[in-house]
């Protein structure tokens, strides 16, 4: 390879990566700029939904974005969701009210939902066999570096330049990105007669979606229960309209999930442990940062900074896994191992109270970390290694569907759990109740998840996919190592 087409390839992969750690960083930068947001807005009824809107659009769209992928290329879907979500990002930082933050956050979303998917099938495509598991360690590690920095990053811009620049650093980050993208992304791919898109089936999806991720946001927002219209009825119709989705899927010429991927085990197992390896994930990065800066008083850039052996362990996973796949060509005994590394990180969790050195955290959170990494890089590449090239986009896309799903449940019910704890435990003092209510949601929901994950792992094929990935008709191929 020349050194020039060498240099092109390299940076395109960075922009790849950096469109891929963009998106993950806006679901939790926004968190700690969360209460200076408001206190300037206004608004402090409508808190979680600067935080739901943009995951229910960036969830919704994930599908979406894979499977027109597929049909009708990886560029111009990848340069429609970087431009779509740049303007967002302006325009959040524009905001004058706390509704008008909400709606251009759902827009930034409606973006945001293509970059990783899109970048993941890119990556799958491009890269040789033999790197596949490395590289995905490396994109494994990028997801996790951007689910912990988030809030260290959004509390170091609230306390320095304000909160405007949460979301005003994805413009220069994102231009580069979309510079890389147009100049040196390869046009092409798709299937020439694609047809009609399946609008019926993307219909039902949004709406079902939205509702299930509306249902479960409102259990927690003014104490709300499971039993109250405003979350059962959601979370009812969107269960419902399962139904008339899978008919539908089943009749469409070009549907916009395809039911037969799930007759794949290895698809399939690879999309249940995703989405219940969410749990470790999302209670660590949203309820520790909240012990540190409710329970011990810290400020939000310091939070984040005691988080750092939480990042550094999920890094570390998820790069050493993609490694030893790449080396063994086996998958499954590592991803049980980080099973197990995650249940029993997340079950000393219940040992927590004020006077938990941060010795002890720092060895919880490294066991936790050490589990959660391989699932974001090992799954990557079992279920892109399950299915055909030409569905390379759509099961990228459900991957992060699933494990953004997972997140959302995981969420509701967390929050319910600590929200119980903490009115049980007021007796003691704030500061302890905090602490308590961490020590019960965290560490059982997540080792809940990390059990779900084993199980679903153990029946894995127990060795990766032999052949070799032949590019889709219309497909150029340019590596990018």
């Amino acid at each position: 390879m020349k050194e020039s087409s060498r240099s092109h390839s390299g940076l395109l992969l960075v922009a790849v990566l950096g469109g891929m750690f963009l998106a993950m960083l806006n679901q939790t930068i926004v968190g700690t700029a969360l209460p200076r947001i408001t206190q300037e807005l206004g608004g402090e009824s409508l808190y979680t939904w600067t935080v739901t809107a943009y995951l229910l659009t960036s969830t919704v769209t994930v599908p979406l974005y894979g499977r027109l992928s597929d049909l009708y290329g990886r560029k111009p879907l990848l340069i429609i969701g970087i431009v779509v979500f740049l303007a967002g990002s302006a325009l959040c930082a524009l905001s004058g009210s706390m509704g008008q933050l909400i709606a251009f956050r759902a827009l930034q979303g409606l973006g945001a939902g293509g970059l990783l998917p899109l970048s993941l099938a890119l990556v799958a495509e491009t890269i040789p066999p033999e790197r596949q598991g490395r590289t995905q360690g490396a994109v494994g590690g990028v997801m996790a570096l951007s689910y912990v920095v988030g809030p260290y990053l959004g509390g170091v811009f609230t306390d320095g330049a304000g909160w405007q620049w949460v979301f005003l650093v994805n413009l220069p980050l994102g231009a580069v990105v979309l510079a890389a993208v147009a100049r040196y992304l390869p046009a092409g791919g798709g299937v020439r007669t694609a047809g009609r898109p399946d609008y019926a089936g993307i219909g039902v999806l949004t709406v079902g979606i939205s509702a299930l991720l509306i249902g479960l946001t409102m259990k927690g927002v003014d104490g709300h229960t499971w039993t109250d219209a405003v979350v059962i009825g959601p979370i009812l119709l969107g269960l419902v309209l399962g139904v008339p989705f899978v008919l539908i899927e089943q009749r469409a010429a070009q549907p916009i999930m395809p039911l037969g991927l799930f007759r794949n085990r290895a698809h399939t197992l690879a999309n249940v442990a995703s989405f219940f390896s969410a749990f470790c994930l999302f209670a660590s990065v949203v309820f520790l940062p909240r012990y540190f800066q409710e329970a011990l008083g810290h400020s939000p850039s310091r939070s984040g900074l005691l988080l750092y052996p939480l990042m550094i362990a999920t890094v570390a996973g998820s790069l050493l896994t993609g490694m030893l796949i790449s080396r063994t060509g086996r998958y499954r005994p590592w991803l049980l191992g980080a099973a197990a590394l995650a249940a029993a990180g997340s079950l000393l969790f219940a040992r927590l109270t004020l006077d938990t050195s941060m010795w002890a955290m720092s060895v919880w959170m490294v066991l936790l970390g050490l589990g959660i990494g391989p699932a974001l890089s090992g799954l990557t590449v079992v279920v892109q290694e399950a299915v055909d090239p030409r569905d390379l986009g759509t099961a990228s896309a459900n991957i992060t569907f699933f494990r953004q799903i997972g997140g959302s449940v995981c969420l509701a019910v967390a929050g319910a759990l600590y929200a119980d704890t903490l009115a049980g435990t007021l007796d003691h003092g704030l500061r302890q109740a905090e602490a308590a209510a961490t020590a019960h949601a965290l560490p059982w929901l997540s080792a809940v998840g990390a059990a779900a994950f084993l199980l679903a792992v153990a029946f894995l094929p127990a060795t990766r996919r032999k052949a070799e990935r032949t590019p889709s008709a219309g497909t150029p191929v340019k590596s990018l190592v």
